[in-house]
């Protein structure tokens, strides 16, 4: 996607500023990219996703919704969560989806933990792995098992604020556009190839809960739509080939 440095000039809704500023979607709605239609990326097999999450799982309820509505073919096998008090496994007992707690700190290394998450994505025939808020780094382990398999989706645009506390950083130093982003997964922390980015505006009065709130609802918009993308390459791609 391109735009000219001085379309925002030509945009009405910037016109209007600064009460166009206070509905940020109307004007930032068309910054995703690649702009690609799901039914374009749709595939003819549903997808088997296993979902990892540590908190809320507000991303993992917009890929079960995406699914209802018909926006993403695919089919969510797993919930795998690692903390006892996530509110993501009552989000996956109200979808009939099943949930399994593997709490890190009774596991005594990385690789201990991520050989459970394995085996428990492999029992549930998992195809796709999706990040969705999994607050924990991943090793070698993980990775091998699915190799260019395993996506993630980060509140900044990256490369720009990797690791924790993104929203605070992008705040911190001033920057004009946040926005969110999914890619693949490798070893080093958040530095897979990138897959979709959607852009979000950053106002004059931000906080970090209100700039997050913004940049969830683009998270929840691109996650199916990239989750899509992932599948529709496992699926034109030989099995011996990477994403």
């Amino acid at each position: 996607m391109s735009f000219s440095p001085d379309s925002t000039q030509q945009s009405p809704a910037l016109q209007h500023s600064p009460a166009a500023l206070t509905q940020p979607d109307a004007v930032f709605s068309n910054l995703v990219s690649p702009n690609i239609s799901a039914d374009t990326l749709r595939t003819q097999t549903p997808i088997k996703l296993g979902i990892l999450a540590s908190g809320s799982g507000s991303n993992f309820e917009a890929v079960a919704q995406a699914i209802k509505d018909g926006q993403l073919s695919a089919q969510i096998q797993v919930l795998i969560y690692n903390n006892p008090d996530a509110y993501a496994a009552v989000r996956a007992a109200k979808w009939g989806v099943p949930a399994v707690l593997l709490n890190h700190r009774e596991y005594k290394s990385r690789e201990d933990l991520d050989r459970q998450i394995v085996q428990t994505l492999q029992e549930y025939d998992v195809e796709l792995v999706v990040m969705a808020g999994w607050m924990r780094l991943v090793t070698s382990v993980f990775i091998d098992a699915f190799p260019d398999k395993i996506i993630n989706i980060h509140p900044s645009l990256l490369p720009s604020f990797k690791g924790s506390r993104a929203v605070e950083q992008a705040l911190a130093e001033g920057v004009k556009i946040a926005g969110c982003t999914v890619h693949l997964v490798c070893l080093e922390m958040d530095s897979g190839s990138i897959l979709m980015q959607a852009a979000v505006p950053v106002l004059p009065d931000d906080t970090p809960e209100t700039l997050h709130a913004r940049i969830q609802v683009q998270e929840h918009r691109i996650l199916p739509l990239a989750i899509s993308f992932a599948g529709s390459l496992l699926e034109h791609r030989p099995s011996s080939k990477p994403i």
